[in-house]
């Protein structure tokens, strides 16, 4: 499902025009990001959160040279499902 997928199953299921999902989802990832990016965690109970993690520097190789690389640490984005939509996946 792309966006504006998401935004026509938003629309009819909450009986909204599609403009008005559009900015709801726009919305909620703006809100997400401001969130995440201040270090903070995003939880939607029975859906799953939203949190930060911290990778360290480490070594890698260049797959087509085999020439051994430094990679920089960074941050990432991990997403942990919660119960409810685990169940409903299986």
């Amino acid at each position: 499902m792309n966006k504006a997928e998401l935004i026509d199953a938003m629309a009819s299921e909450a009986n909204l025009t599609k403009a008005d999902a559009k900015r709801a989802l726009d919305a909620f990832v703006k809100a997400t990001t401001t969130s995440l990016k201040k270090g903070g965690r995003v939880a939607l109970v029975g859906f799953g959160s939203f949190a930060v993690s911290k990778r360290a520097a480490r070594k890698g190789r260049n797959p087509q040279t085999g020439k051994e690389i430094n990679i920089s640490a960074k941050k990432v984005v991990k997403f942990k499902a919660g119960a409810e939509l685990s169940k409903a996946v299986k």
